[in-house]
């Protein structure tokens, strides 16, 4: 399927030899994918191109969660395309993000490992709660407003709903419902009567059911629609003359008569209405009408910000943070509420954190930022399990860092630091698949050589030991004087050397010098 372009400069023009200043985000959908290129200057955002491609990924999940080759190929030869568009672009200026479909789809790793090679870049999975962030991020920052208000974005398979008040989000939740998986349902062949419609929306209030009292009509006063399924209602009523574009009850009433008067999607032949829309139109609306009703939104306006562009603004200040520390890196924020509900001893996890960077750099002198700051959020984190039981808290902690709802993080990144934290203490068999990653591999242990020289939960004493590399094999140097003074760090570092001889990844050894 081609794609579809909607551009402000063509996207041959280039946005210049060197990409200087621009950022672009990718949106993996479960009904389209998006591309948006976009420069930011003195805080006002300029759109550089947006193409966009509806793939229907979401519609090639089976009922085992199993995505189709049929529709992996399609989001492949689409992140294919994408990738000309942005050919040059330096890695740290594009992020591209997944949501609802690959959130379930079971066989997600091998179609994202596909998809990093066709785009050139990896492809980071969002939660459900990240998401809706984002989404809220980037209608505020391009529709600024200090009055308390709803947001609502009805993707392919999930509809997140967001109340903030200025830039600040106050609630946010993703329901598992969405104009695809609806309309797959209820509208399988795209017939349409007033008994699906009703099923449909029947079904649609039971899974937003339980959001009633937090997004009720009393926390907030004006409601906005972000992104696909609000958007194409609202060029539809505005085209048709219902509305000025607003989406009303008495407009979505109009637009489900509409459909049930066609009789099928292929019939409906409504002003703004575009082809691709038409099959996911009959859950779209059942979702629309179902929050209209069951929240008291009166006008659902429609947003001028969407995912894609939060994606940008939320890499803008990650840039940001990178070229400044005192700059605001919400990732940062996050860990340290971490640390606080899990009630973490700080000054254990700041003393391993300090002695983890410092024996990372001496093995990967060339280490990017990503990974040393990596690095450090899984120290200060190593130790959250211990609020769970101090038997296997590293295991208790994995599992937290993997499924806790982390403000900034994607799933991905949560899986590489529960990987990091599980490995900091024990045998290392039951991460060998991921100590595969030499970067990986060299991170954990630093991470584990940090704790075992913090073992007494106290500074160790100066100089350290000195940690050297050559490919796999790493030297864990000490002078006979340390050796003599440390006799049972000395112990602990042999079990070390023995927990590395049982995997391939490195091969330890202890030196003692002179």
């Amino acid at each position: 399927m081609p794609a579809q372009t909607a551009s402000t400069v063509p996207p041959s023009s280039s946005a210049g030899p060197s990409w200087r200043g621009v950022l672009a985000s990718i949106d993996i959908g479960s009904n389209s994918f998006r591309l948006e290129i976009g420069q930011i200057t003195r805080g006002r955002y300029r759109r550089i191109d947006y193409l966009k491609d509806t793939v229907r990924l979401g519609a090639g999940l089976d009922a085992d969660g199993l995505l189709s080759e049929e529709a992996a190929l399609r989001g492949l030869a689409c992140l294919a395309r994408f990738r000309t568009r942005l050919a040059g672009i330096p890695a740290k200026q594009l992020r591209a993000v997944a949501t609802q479909t690959l959130r379930e789809a079971t066989n997600r790793n091998a179609f994202l490992a596909r998809a990093g090679e066709a785009l050139g870049h990896p492809v980071e999975v969002i939660s459900g709660r990240e998401e809706a962030r984002l989404i809220y991020k980037g209608v505020t920052r391009l529709q600024p407003s200090d009055r308390q208000r709803l947001v609502v974005d009805i993707g392919g398979r999930s509809t997140e709903m967001i109340i903030g008040v200025g830039a600040t989000p106050l609630q946010a939740e993703s329901f598992h419902i969405g104009s695809v998986s609806l309309s797959m349902q209820y509208f399988p062949d795209g017939q349409f009567t007033a008994e699906r419609f009703q099923a449909a929306q029947i079904a649609a209030g039971a899974e937003l059911e339980e959001a009633l009292a937090q997004f009720s009509q009393q926390n907030w006063v004006e409601a906005l629609g972000s992104s696909g399924t609000a958007g194409a209602v609202s060029q539809l009523l505005a085209a048709s003359h219902i509305t000025d574009g607003a989406i009303t009850p008495e407009g979505l009433q109009w637009c489900i008569q509409e459909c049930i008067r066609a009789g099928h999607q292929d019939a409906l032949k409504l002003p703004g209405l575009k082809p691709e829309r038409r099959a996911v139109l009959g859950g779209g609306l059942a979702i629309l009408s179902t929050l209209a009703a069951q929240f008291g939104i009166a006008a659902l306006q429609p947003a001028r910000g969407a995912l894609r562009q939060g994606v940008i603004f939320d890499l803008e200040e990650r840039l940001a943070a990178d070229r400044d520390p005192t700059h605001h890196d919400l990732r940062d924020d996050t860990v340290v509420d971490l640390q606080q509900r899990f009630h973490v001893d700080v000054a254990q996890a700041h003393r391993v954190q300090e002695i983890a960077s410092h024996l990372y750099r001496q093995v990967q002198p060339r280490a990017t930022l990503d990974h040393q700051r990596e690095l450090g959020w899984a120290a200060a984190l190593h130790e959250i399990g211990m609020m769970v039981s101090h038997h296997d808290h590293h295991r208790h902690s994995a599992y937290l860092i993997g499924h806790v709802d982390a403000p900034g993080f994607s799933q991905n990144q949560q899986r590489r630091l529960a990987d990091l934290v599980l490995g900091h203490r024990g045998g290392l068999r039951k991460i060998d698949v991921a100590l595969a990653d030499p970067v990986l591999a060299m991170q954990v242990l630093a991470l584990r050589l940090a704790v075992l020289l913090c073992h007494a939960r106290s500074a160790p004493e100066q100089p350290l030991p000195n940690l050297s590399a050559d490919g796999r094999q790493v030297r864990l140097s000490y002078t006979a004087d340390w050796a003599r003074e440390h006799p049972r760090t000395l112990h602990l570092l042999q079990g070390e050397v023995d927990a590395w001889a049982k995997v391939s990844a490195v091969r330890l050894q202890t030196v003692q010098t002179v």
